[in-house]
């Protein structure tokens, strides 16, 4: 099966599910929090799908990571100043 066959396979799954759900809301009113909270998980899955169907129709060559380079150089004291070390606490204190 190919990607476009899945995704097409999951579209119909989701409108399947949001006809249940427009009948499930018929039954049990709209207005509970769990009848709007899977309205709303529905409606993303919704929109991961059509994300994930832009970015197989479009598939871009693969990216390495950008690299960023780290200079030897020391950081200015500067940014060290009022804060307390990991587990140590603050300079001017004692542990308890």
């Amino acid at each position: 099966m190919s990607v476009q066959d899945d995704l097409t396979n999951i579209q119909r799954c989701l409108d399947d599910l949001s006809r249940s759900m427009g009948r499930l809301e018929k039954q049990l009113g709209s207005g509970g929090l769990d009848v709007r909270r899977v309205r709303t998980d529905a409606d993303h899955l919704r929109e991961s799908v059509a994300l994930l169907r832009e970015a197989a129709s479009s598939p871009a060559a693969p990216r390495k990571p950008e690299l960023v380079s780290i200079p030897d150089t020391p950081y200015d004291p500067s940014l060290w100043i009022d804060t307390d070390d990991e587990g140590l606490g603050a300079r001017d204190r004692h542990a308890p």
